[in-house]
């Protein structure tokens, strides 16, 4: 039986392989009349331990974000995705795209901006395969 997708989630980290990742959701979305989910998570865990300049630097990442995403929403649009919605959280990627609920399908780059959390603590797509509960597609 073939699956079809009505929630699409795709990570978005600015990174090549989350540009390739865009392009695969918008594809699918295309395919299946899906909606589109474009979310960035701003990894409030890698800033630095002084609370004021987190909270400054984190609302600065978050509009430069939510820019770059509506960058991304106008060219899903020009490709015929009818439904899009951008979301831009602050915390955990890994937490954060494995609770969204309402997904079908994850779509993740093989790796992001941040190596060297991969390197430490794993990559963020090596967590949504394992706690997701949908499907998860991760693009190279």
């Amino acid at each position: 039986m073939v699956e079809i997708y009505r929630n699409v989630v795709v990570a978005v980290d600015f990174s090549e392989k989350a540009k390739i990742a865009f392009e695969r959701g918008v594809h699918i979305a295309k395919l299946t009349g899906a909606s589109l989910h474009l979310v960035c998570v701003i990894d409030t865990h890698s800033f630095g331990s002084v609370e004021a300049y987190d909270l400054k630097y984190a609302k600065e990442l978050k509009e430069k974000a939510a820019v770059h995403l509506d960058e991304y929403k106008a060219k899903a649009v020009e490709a015929g995705v009818e439904n899009i919605r951008t979301i831009v959280e602050e915390g955990s990627p890994k937490v954060i795209l494995t609770s969204l609920t309402e997904s079908d399908l994850i779509i993740v780059g093989a790796t992001g901006l941040n190596r060297a959390e991969r390197f430490l603590l794993g990559s963020v797509s090596e967590n949504v395969v394992r706690n997701a509960k949908c499907d998860v597609l991760v693009v190279r």
